[in-house]
């Protein structure tokens, strides 16, 4: 595959910030907007991390919302939905 296909591959509509999966079930960043979100939330978790080191019940009560809450984001910000692809067989 050259850049050019991968590129257009991973092109999305104006207002989405994640393309479909080429392969398999999911999303993968395609605008600035998509990967401040998962560097965002990779950044919290840290920091959620190293508040709650003995992973106690504050450790669950604020990493499974973040988690939650940025996977329904990203749900939405998807253009064309998850669903399982099997690369150019579609």
């Amino acid at each position: 595959m050259s850049w050019q296909q991968f590129r257009d591959w991973y092109r999305v509509r104006p207002g989405y910030w994640f393309a479909q999966k080429r392969y398999g079930w999911g999303f993968v960043p395609a605008t600035w907007q998509g990967w401040v979100l998962i560097l965002g939330v990779l950044a919290v978790a840290g920091a959620i991390q190293k508040l709650a080191e003995d992973r106690s019940a504050l450790y669950h009560l604020l990493f499974l919302p973040l988690f939650g809450g940025a996977l329904w984001l990203c749900w939405l910000k998807t253009d064309g939905g998850w669903r399982w692809r099997w690369g150019d067989r579609e």
